[in-house]
């Protein structure tokens, strides 16, 4: 039986050492990361996906919230490796969500608001269902996804904020990715609140950006953001500007992917936080922050056709690479991406989370796609 220390004084005693540029291609490490994550789908035991594996207890339970945006991950890899079983698992996974979904139509995180709806796990698992029933058809995955949305309308205040039912209770940036998911529900199942509730709170963020950066987007007040909630806070401004053309949601999330750019070293590493003074406030690096931030500039570079958005993202993602195992006979390990470079840094520290996975797969497929 292995014992926990001896994984922990395994990875530490890579970390600690220069890291160096993988020598697998892209194919090689893609296939390892799908494989990893299938494998926190079985582990999860109800198919959900695992929170991830811990160098401290092993694999934890399904995770509500990640799994929601996994499920078009899936559906996405299917596609690109023509294997319908990835295609089944993202079925499964959106089936589970629908069973865990709270009778008032919200998601929660059992191991913070038992019981009690969440605004950004309810819409990371909108998006989920909403995938789901674009991809099959299926009524039941647009009514889980109807109530989701109209509990999230439910919820916010009287000028369509959510500034309650909230991670800490208070109000995120970030929460822009829900208003993303409202906007995708609105254009299957159009209803204006819809849109009320989404523009406020992009509008909001908007207000919340200074020279780039943007205030409020940590999980706890007074405290530097992660790259990873601060690209969840550009992504969502970038998504729904797609879909409703706003230009003001556009050059914000241009802004601030520019702001994010500059922080980024030539070898790709981006400190883990960054202040609302675009200091940085981390020795470590984020992983997961790292190859969000690629999708970001991959999707500039579609858009601007400028390559300077490329090359970083390029750049990002072969960080990441260089943290992947691909040479370890460790099963829990092989494959993963680590919360944080060294595994001891300050994001999901001692952790393989699954949402790191699912980003640098996301990443992977776009720089392939040539986007």
């Amino acid at each position: 039986m292995r014992l926990p220390f001896q994984a922990f004084s395994t990875t530490a005693l890579r970390d600690l050492g220069q890291l160096q540029p993988s020598r697998r291609d892209d194919h090689a490490h893609l296939e390892a990361a799908v494989h990893w994550l299938c494998r926190a789908q079985d582990e999860g035991n109800d198919d959900g996906v695992s929170y991830g594996f811990s160098l401290r207890g092993g694999w934890r339970p399904s995770y509500i919230e990640t799994t929601g945006y996994i499920t078009g991950t899936f559906f996405d890899v299917a596609e690109h490796l023509g294997r319908a079983e990835l295609r089944e698992r993202a079925i499964r996974m959106a089936t589970w969500l629908r069973r865990v979904q709270n009778a008032d139509g919200s998601f929660s995180n059992p191991r913070v608001q038992p019981g009690r709806g969440i605004v950004f796990d309810t819409g990371q698992d909108l998006l989920g269902l909403v995938r789901a029933h674009r991809e099959t058809g299926d009524d039941v995955f647009l009514q889980a996804a109807r109530r989701a949305g109209d509990w999230l309308v439910a919820v916010a205040d009287d000028e369509g904020r959510w500034t309650r039912s909230t991670y800490r209770g208070i109000p995120h940036v970030y929460n822009t990715r829900v208003a993303w998911a409202l906007i995708e529900l609105h254009e299957i199942a159009p209803r204006s609140d819809d849109l009320r509730v989404a523009r406020a709170n992009l509008d909001w963020a908007v207000s919340r950006q200074v020279n780039g950066w943007f205030r409020d987007a940590a999980f706890d007040p007074n405290t530097p953001p992660f790259t990873h909630t601060i690209a969840y806070a550009i992504r969502g401004l970038w998504e729904a500007s797609r879909r409703c053309s706003d230009a003001r949601w556009e050059h914000a999330a241009i802004r601030g992917a520019d702001a994010v750019l500059s922080r980024l070293r030539l070898d790709g590493w981006l400190p883990g936080r960054i202040d609302g003074d675009g200091r940085p406030a981390a020795r470590s690096c984020c992983l997961t922050g790292n190859v969000q931030m690629a999708n970001i500039w991959h999707r500039l570079h579609a858009h601007t056709g400028e390559p300077r958005y490329r090359e970083a993202a390029l750049r990002a993602t072969r960080y990441v690479t260089a943290t992947q195992d691909l040479d370890t006979q460790d099963l829990d390990i092989r494959g993963a991406i680590a919360g944080s470079y060294p595994i001891w840094g300050s994001y999901s520290p001692l952790c393989y989370p699954n949402w790191a996975a699912k980003f640098y797969i996301d990443a992977l497929l776009l720089s392939r796609s040539g986007a």
